[in-house]
């Protein structure tokens, strides 16, 4: 097995800088795991990164009442209108 690469980046632009550090508190990981994550993806090697759309954090928080508050507010969507397919 190859021992692990090591990469410096050097003269980040602020802006990308900036970009990649608040992407990092979105996924919440460290900014190393993020840099490698989107380098992967830019580099068309993504069947290697696990698939985060940002959310995983907020899988399985609500509790009960919260999901039936939930349901009830959005269940007018699950009506469909008549009049618009006719």
């Amino acid at each position: 097995m190859n021992a692990p690469k090591h990469l410096t980046l050097r003269s980040i632009p602020e802006r990308l800088a900036r970009a990649l550090k608040a992407e990092a508190h979105r996924r919440g990981t460290s900014l190393n795991q993020t840099a490698k994550e989107l380098l992967q993806r830019g580099l068309g090697l993504d069947d290697e990164v696990p698939y985060d759309n940002g959310l995983a954090a907020l899988a399985g928080t609500w509790s009960e009442a919260e999901l039936r508050d939930f349901e009830r507010a959005t269940a007018c969507f699950e009506e469909v209108d008549e009049e618009l397919w006719a």
